[in-house]
């Protein structure tokens, strides 16, 4: 049994378990026996300006709300582990500007972080590194022609040295990210990398050709029959 969603960060939503409660007191009654109570998604993370409580009062307000249903308890608390341990790092490949506006075009899209332009989620920008040039407005947007709402950012404060081949940053990546990466307009997906102080290892090799197109065959639909005939033969 399911309660609420992801990305909570007010703990007094978990205060709701009564009516969780009450359920489980009429699933009794016709007995139907609750052995779990799967929390949701749990404890969210600070993308922006969010405050999500610190875990022990996350927890102080699980116990209460829960108290004496006899049952066990299930979270999902993936995001809060790992959304603000992952970025996505990009490169300028072009700059641009017309009467109105400052465009950054960087080699990630939304094959690579999705939730930009299907939630409109917020992700924060930073340069890799600050040379202590004055930061400009820009559109920040991927290669991909013609979605509009590819990628990332409008009007977002970028430093100015995020000239061609610098490395404009996404933070908070770590959750729904690679996960819900994809190779949609035939883009490879890009490699994953861990990081631990000065060392790093690729613990996923960034995707080729070869990687699109395994699977795939060209061979004639009456030479496949054949094919299929002698396997059964």
């Amino acid at each position: 049994m399911g309660t609420t969603g992801s990305q909570i960060t007010n703990p007094a939503v978990r205060r709701r378990a009564p009516q969780a409660t009450d359920l489980l007191k009429r699933l009794e009654a016709e007995s139907v026996d609750i052995k779990y109570l799967n929390i949701g998604g749990g404890l969210g993370i600070t993308y922006d300006k969010e405050e999500p409580p610190h875990p022990s009062r996350y927890g102080e307000a699980v116990i209460k709300g829960t108290k004496g249903l006899g049952v066990t308890l299930i979270f999902e608390p993936g995001r809060s582990m790992v959304g603000n341990a992952g970025i996505l790092a990009t490169t300028v490949v072009y700059t641009k500007k017309n009467a109105k506006k400052n465009f950054v075009i960087v080699d990630a899209a939304m094959n690579d972080l999705a939730r930009p332009s299907l939630y409109g989620s917020y992700h924060a920008i930073k340069a890799v590194k600050k040379n202590g040039k004055r930061e400009m407005v820009a559109d920040v947007v991927g290669p991909i022609y013609p979605e509009s709402g590819q990628f990332p950012r409008q009007g977002t404060e970028i430093h100015q040295s995020e000239q061609r081949n610098d490395h404009p940053t996404l933070m908070s990546a770590g959750a729904y990210g690679f996960s819900m990466s994809s190779n949609y307009n035939t883009r490879p997906r890009a490699a994953e990398v861990m990081v631990k102080g000065r060392e790093f290892s690729v613990i996923r090799k960034r995707e080729g050709l070869e990687d699109l197109v395994r699977g795939e065959e060209a061979r004639p639909a009456k030479k496949r029959k054949k094919a299929a005939r002698r396997k059964q033969g």
